[in-house]
């Protein structure tokens, strides 16, 4: 699920409460097609709101087919875009599918138009075009002038509440537009409802609920003007709807305090002199409209953006402090901007009083931790997730606690596969939440019940009817006729059950590893050892006859092919070696998975990746092979890793809009990017070990929570002096390119000698 946009956000005057200006920022580039799934709008380290503009309004289905086209608007913004429809308060960031785009507001004068009209014709509704000359995107602050009616946006948020700041001209019929019908993923009956409540001339509350991604998502609201409106109004668009009640007593389309309705766009008049600013406050809350303004009258008690703004950016500079490095200019650059991505999510779902809704749709209370959702799973627990167990612990703690919570309200009793509002949307492949909670216990993150956590993972690996699980419990893999994915989940299942044996082992439950850890070796039913590739692999037990290495469709594979997918065995990379051959065959396999040709039918059908997200046939742009690399540090060719790991890291991030091979899928191309340019990688999450690679900065100095300072050394350190002589952990030097957890988290010294001419030995 991949892109071409990484949005060089970079964060002027970061400089709050003594803390370094780590980053300057960086005005974005020209873009591509590609682009669209990150969004540019202020939000605060795991923020539950994401303020942001939208770009158009592209619906999901035409004519009843999905409509391609609405795969660049992931995020609601994409950077070629010359109009903006308004600023919506929630977004996923870098994934390949979407949802969300709640609560859209556009600022307008003139006549009042309700609809957003056309990209060609910005007249012809609220909409208005907008220049990247006069837009500005930094960590926690976004502004744009909006040209058609002369407006300047301004945005910025604390965790549940975005604040906005409208300068207008002078002018008597000057509006506030609040769009119920808005989202990102749009179809025509997405909206099971909407309500809304003007409470006074300065107080609405309300709700939406939507059927999307999440089937059962409920967001509430409560918006707060900075000044009175002289009135308002709605239309319901809902042309359908058959029975409307006695509610016709009434004139609802202006000035009627209750509004409901599944269409609804509304608005809100104002007079206004020539420079004046119209403030608004939006919260959200999971659980209710009371609860929202709660939350709103905690997070922001007055009308002073400025002073939430540096409250934002103090945040983001907090963390972004955690990490500082000596670097060039482009590598700072990258590596603050990946780290801004990989603080986003997952997101704080719940509001002031602990108060969250559960996958029961009941109300819970978040007892001693942070409840969190978006859990982008199938991707981040590669990389994202062991990041925070060094850098965000506490954080990492809260999410595995948000995971059992998950689990224990599940209907299903399974641990969370894709977490989003309330609601699994189950997409992608394996139950990685085990690798996730595996990898916090053993690296001692996790302070709950880890016996209770492996239940949690027992019983979510023996959901027999999920995903072919049944299947791979009786016959070791998963037939081809039984599943189009059936070799990429196979191969997942298996690292999985390897993360539930390694739990089970420091938990002292033999007969659980025993089980788990003969199951982690189910992807050898997989492996055809006479072409030496994975393969898919039919009931009867024959290899599938039809199959094609190279292609992606239809060959037992998610996002990915075989020449890929058949090194994905993280958990056990030496007995993978030696079904290949060896040291000296895998070394040569790995040399030509990094130098060979696709061809140009292989994108043929790839509507998430092309050219500029591979290497050779070595696909960064989407996850499964993101270990790949490491792997030569199982051979005695280590060098080659060190080299391929510095071209990824130029070829595939760059400072610009489009400088990303592959979108962010909630951290993960960022996370990678950042142990990589630290010299270091989790091959296998859950285990505690890293494997060494080519760091990209001089130095590096990581302040952990437990107070110790981490310090990466890169002496000789250059472009071209890519290659490691030695490496030493506190002055002693290491015999092998490994190093443990307890490395890092206890402090020290890693320094690394350069030099530009490969050591061999």
């Amino acid at each position: 699920m991949k892109q071409f946009f990484f949005y060089a956000l970079f964060f002027a005057a970061l400089g709050v409460n003594a803390q370094q200006n780590l980053v300057k920022y960086v005005k974005p580039l020209i873009g591509t097609e590609k682009m669209g799934h990150t969004f540019p709008g202020p939000t605060v380290p795991f923020g539950a709101v994401q303020l942001s503009p939208d770009t158009d309004t592209i619906p999901y289905e035409v004519n009843g087919k999905y409509n391609g086209s609405v795969y660049k608007y992931c995020a609601g913004y994409k950077y070629e875009d010359k109009t903006i429809t308004g600023f919506s308060h929630t977004h996923f960031s870098g994934t390949g599918h979407s949802d969300l785009g709640d609560f859209l507001i556009m600022p307008t004068q003139g006549k009042l138009q309700l609809n957003p009209g056309t990209a060609n014709d910005t007249k012809s509704g609220y909409r208005s075009a907008f220049s990247h000359a006069n837009e500005t995107a930094e960590a926690g602050y976004y502004k744009v002038k909006l040209d058609d009616d002369n407006i300047t946006a301004e945005l910025t948020a604390t965790n549940r509440v975005g604040f906005h700041q409208y300068t207008f001209p002078k002018s008597d019929q000057s509006h506030i537009i609040l769009d119920l019908m808005a989202g990102i993923y749009n179809y025509d009956d997405k909206t099971v409802w909407t309500y809304v409540r003007v409470v006074n001339d300065t107080l609405v509350t309300g709700y939406r609920q939507t059927y999307g991604w999440a089937r059962t998502r409920t967001v509430y609201f409560s918006m707060s003007f900075s000044k009175p409106f002289k009135s308002y109004g709605q239309k319901n668009y809902d042309a359908k709807q058959a029975y409307r009640g006695f509610w016709g007593k009434f004139d609802q389309t202006r000035n009627h305090p209750e509004i409901a309705g599944r269409k609804v766009r509304m608005y809100f008049d104002f007079d206004t002199n020539e420079g004046e600013k119209v403030k608004i406050k939006f919260a959200l809350s999971p659980v209710s409209q009371e609860n929202a303004l709660q939350n709103m009258r905690a997070e922001v008690t007055g009308w002073d953006f400025d002073k939430v703004k540096a409250q934002a950016q103090s945040a983001w500079a907090k963390e972004l402090n955690k990490i500082k490095i000596d670097a060039s200019e482009d590598d700072k650059i990258n590596f603050y901007t990946a780290m801004y991505h990989a603080f986003i999510n997952p997101t704080t779902y719940m509001d002031v009083n602990g108060q969250y809704k559960g996958l029961d749709q009941g109300v819970h209370t978040a007892n001693g931790f942070t409840n969190y959702t978006t859990f982008s799973l199938w991707d981040t627990y590669r990389a994202l997730h062991p990041f925070f167990n060094i850098m965000q612990p506490a954080r990492s703690n809260d999410m595995v606690k948000s995971m059992m919570a998950h689990y224990e309200q599940n209907s299903l009793k399974m641990l969370p596969i894709w977490s989003h509002y309330a609601n699994d949307n189950w997409c992608m492949s394996g139950y990685h939440s085990v690798s996730v909670i595996a990898d916090a216990i053993i690296k001692g993150v996790y302070n709950g019940d880890p016996n209770a956590a492996l239940d949690a993972c027992i019983a979510t690996a023996k959901k027999r009817n999920y995903e072919g699980i049944g299947y791979y419990m009786d016959l070791g893999y998963i037939p081809a006729e039984k599943s189009g994915v059936s070799v990429s989940n196979t191969l997942e299942y298996a690292y999985d059950d390897w993360c539930i044996a390694q739990l089970a082992k420091k938990l002292n439950r033999e007969d659980v590893y025993q089980e788990f850890i003969k199951r982690s070796g189910n992807w050898k039913n997989n492996f055809d050892p006479s072409i030496g590739f994975m393969r898919p692999r039919m009931a009867d037990g024959t290899f599938k006859k039809e199959f094609d290495v190279l292609n992606t469709h239809g060959q037992g594979f998610i996002e990915g092919n075989s020449w890929n997918y058949s090194f994905f065995v993280p958990h056990d990379p030496t007995a993978l070696m030696m079904q290949m051959g060896g040291k000296k065959k895998f070394a040569a396999r790995l040399d030509t998975l990094f130098t060979m040709h696709l061809p140009d039918e292989f994108f043929a059908d790839t509507e998430d990746i092309t050219r500029e997200g591979i290497i050779g046939g070595y696909v960064h742009g989407n996850e499964p092979a993101h270990h790949v690399a490491y792997f030569y540090n199982w051979t005695d060719q280590a060098y080659k890793a060190q080299a391929q790991i510095r071209k990824i890291l130029k070829m595939q991030y760059k400072p610009t809009p489009d400088g990303l091979g592959g979108n962010d899928d909630c951290g993960q191309m960022s996370a990678w990017y950042m142990f990589s340019s630290l010299g270091f990688y989790p091959v296998s999450p859950g285990g505690d070990e890293y494997a060494l690679g080519s760091p990209s900065v001089k130095n590096a100095t990581l302040t952990l929570e437990n107070g110790k300072t981490f310090t990466v050394e890169a002496i000789n350190q250059s472009d071209k002096n890519v290659y490691v002589q030695k490496v030493l952990m506190n002055g002693k030097e290491l015999n092998k390119p490994f190093i443990k957890h307890s490395d890092i988290t206890s402090g020290g010294k890693l320094t690394f000698y350069m030099s530009a001419k490969p050591k061999k030995s």
